[in-house]
């Protein structure tokens, strides 16, 4: 389920520079959980990957780096943001379906990664 690692990447992982052909993990100790459980954090988040708001540096990145991980499957992710990537996708998709859709809308308009992860997201029990 790697899917939208982007959404999932996110909120915690959201900062990845390449080095030595992976993202940085200079983000990977933020509290996803905190920022999936307060409305604040997570608007604004939601926010800055739409252009709707301010963007924190790490959100910057993350809208920089999240057209070519969704591409290439989160190839350049590490461990704690794959796992992260799942949480976040499977929060959204239970808990904030409209924000899900527009996410998909937004980066994903012709359902393309959809398509490429269903099989990879059924597994971890998340409905795409």
């Amino acid at each position: 389920m790697k899917f939208f690692i982007v959404v999932l990447a996110l909120f915690a992982v959201a900062a990845a520079r390449p080095q030595e052909d992976k993202y940085t993990t200079k983000y990977d100790s933020i509290d996803i959980d905190e920022i999936l459980k307060s409305d604040r954090l997570f608007k604004n988040y939601f926010n800055c990957l739409m252009d709707t708001g301010a963007c924190t540096p790490e959100g910057n990145e993350l809208k920089r780096v999240l057209p070519d991980s969704l591409e290439n499957n989160c190839s350049k992710c590490s461990e704690k943001q794959q796992t992260s990537s799942t949480k976040i996708i499977k929060f959204l998709t239970e808990n904030k379906p409209e924000e899900w859709t527009m996410l998909k809308a937004k980066y994903d308009p012709d359902n393309k990664y959809v398509q490429k992860y269903v099989a990879d997201a059924d597994k971890d029990g998340i409905k795409l």
